[in-house]
């Protein structure tokens, strides 16, 4: 058996660290022995655990201390991180380092150096003589850079569970249920999202994006965000062509697909409105001048251009039209989200599966994460798929923005 210890330490109990370094262990055919075990005897102390992990072969063994370090295993006496240059552009070096989306530590000359902008599925480019790393997709590694090799001289530091009692995070612990009670999720919702603005309103940093399916306009929730815009709330805009599409359809005809979002009645030739609306964008050239020269007088897209909030609208291969603003270079819209959620504080998903996921890939697993979706599969695929810091609110999400807009316009009162 080949062996080496390893070190837990934080709130490895109720973050559920120490579990998943079991399970992940066995899962992989290792084993373990637990060497030392420090339990916090308060809810502000920390805990400590020490193991001895083993494998069949050193690779197996390396293969297991990779996963742990991924969920916050440190390894005692760490060596210096292997780096390789890449030999060609979007070509890596073998054995590679496949990141994860938590904030990371690289140790390089025998010093450790913060990895910039974390995501997952990338790796991780070290600049050696600049005393800086950073994370790069393969699509943007060049010939020569220094890419991590391996799991030495690797630090990663999941986010644990907040430790104040009543807060959001703590209060939902991640769990996807449909039982939950949505009245008290949207107010702590609505607390988070109060302080995160009022922050903003001082420093001008951090803020709260938004990433948008068309289901909102379809249920009736658009006015609702369009004011949440207007407030201050929104700092940024992720969707498709099919959110601004329906949006200005439903400002321009009072539709949605063609149903009439007050009565939910369909109306007659309804189907063709939501085309109506992408040519009265492309006469006008894009949505801006639409609303400069008075085409476009509501609706989320309408605040957007009138507060100068960004917005991504990334193109998909259902598109109709797609409106001008679109971008439908897969890659140039993908570095754009990537860029314009990076700084924020909150990101806020809504209904919109593909758009969620691909979001919760670009961005770091200490932004706050709170996915509304109908269906209790969305939100559990978003955090398969690596977005564990998510928080699922399943609910429809006309009558959540409804009530979460009731519950803001309550704090603004109090103010």
């Amino acid at each position: 058996m080949f062996m080496r210890e390893i070190e837990l330490k934080g709130h490895i109990i109720d973050s559920f660290i120490l579990a998943k370094v079991f399970d992940r262990t066995l899962e992989l055919g290792g084993d373990y022995k637990v060497l030392e075990f420090d339990i916090g005897k308060k809810k502000i102390d920390t805990s400590y655990a020490k193991l001895l992990i083993s494998g069949d072969t050193q690779q197996h063994l390396d293969q297991i201390l990779e996963e742990l370090q991924n969920v916050g295993a440190n390894i005692p006496e760490i060596e210096n991180a292997n780096l390789k240059p890449a030999l060609k552009d979007s070509v890596l070096p073998d054995g590679f380092y496949s990141t994860t989306n938590h904030p990371t530590h690289v140790k390089v000359n025998d010093e450790w150096i913060e990895v910039a902008n974390p995501k997952m599925d990338a790796v991780i480019v070290v600049y050696p003589e600049e005393k800086r790393a950073e994370t790069k997709v393969i699509r943007k590694v060049k010939k020569g850079d220094f890419v991590l090799i391996g799991h030495n001289g690797i630090r990663v530091m999941p986010p644990e569970k907040s430790r104040e009692a009543g807060q959001l995070f703590e209060f939902m612990n991640s769990e996807v249920s449909s039982e939950k009670p949505k009245e008290a999720i949207i107010k702590r919702i609505a607390k988070e999202m109060h302080e995160i603005r009022e922050e903003y309103k001082k420093t001008g940093t951090g803020g709260i994006a938004i990433v948008g399916g068309p289901a909102i306009i379809h249920t009736g929730g658009g006015p609702a965000l369009a004011k949440m815009v207007e407030l201050g709330y929104i700092q940024a805009i992720l969707a498709g062509n099919a959110l601004a599409t329906h949006d200005i359809e439903s400002a321009l005809y009072g539709t949605s697909l063609g149903v009439n979002i007050k009565t939910a009645k369909p109306v007659t030739g309804g189907h063709k409105h939501h085309i109506y609306a992408i040519n009265a964008i492309n006469d006008a050239g894009n949505i801006k001048n639409a609303v400069e020269s008075g085409v476009l007088k509501e609706g989320i897209m309408y605040q957007c251009i009138k507060n100068n909030i960004p917005y991504v609208l990334a193109g998909s291969i259902r598109d109709d039209g797609p409106i001008p603003d679109v971008i439908t270079d897969s890659m140039v819209a993908q570095d754009k989200m990537r860029t314009t959620v990076m700084d924020k504080k909150m990101v806020i998903m809504l209904s919109t599966l593909l758009h969620s996921v691909a979001t919760g890939n670009l961005m770091p697993s200490y932004i706050k994460t709170v996915c509304v979706d109908i269906q209790p599969s969305t939100v559990t695929k978003l955090m398969d798929r690596g977005t564990s810091q998510a928080i699922g609110v399943v609910t429809d999400v006309g009558v959540f923005l409804v009530l979460l807009l009731k519950e803001l316009e309550r704090l603004e009162l109090q103010e």
